[in-house]
């Protein structure tokens, strides 16, 4: 079985998550969706999330073409939610901070080597959590 791992705040669930999370099912057989802890939201990108961790928890789970949604590690790139999954894909949004060698680099030393992919943005003019933070 081939499982893929996205990672995402996922404040506001807006069509562009819904994207990037069936572009990360479609790579694999198994998606399992990590959602940040309020904490490390806080430290990558200078503000609290509006809704808890475990709001946006639940409105993952919701989505019927995700498998399973977890709370992400408490402390940033500890890594620990990776090897607990072992996946074989890594699914990126055109938006987050990771850079794919650099990631490629540090998971190489904790002996994970998942595929990483980039996934393209869906229409990111219109919609996108900031923008739709502002409607």
């Amino acid at each position: 079985m081939r499982t893929v791992m996205a990672f995402g705040t996922f404040d506001f669930l807006h069509p562009g998550h819904q994207f990037y999370l069936k572009k990360a099912r479609a790579l694999g057989d198994y998606l399992v969706v990590v959602v940040s802890r309020d904490r490390n939201v806080r430290i990558i990108k200078g503000k609290k999330p509006l809704n808890s961790e475990k709001d946006r928890l639940q409105l993952v789970k919701q989505l019927r073409f995700v498998d399973k949604a977890i709370l992400g590690d408490r402390i940033v790139r500890k890594w620990s939610v990776i090897k607990r999954f072992h996946p074989t894909a890594i699914a990126l949004g055109y938006d987050q901070w990771a850079s794919i060698p650099s990631l490629r680099k540090q998971l190489g030393k904790a002996d994970l080597h998942p595929r990483i992919v980039r996934i393209k943005a869906f229409k990111p003019k219109k919609n996108n959590s900031i923008r739709m933070r502002k409607h």
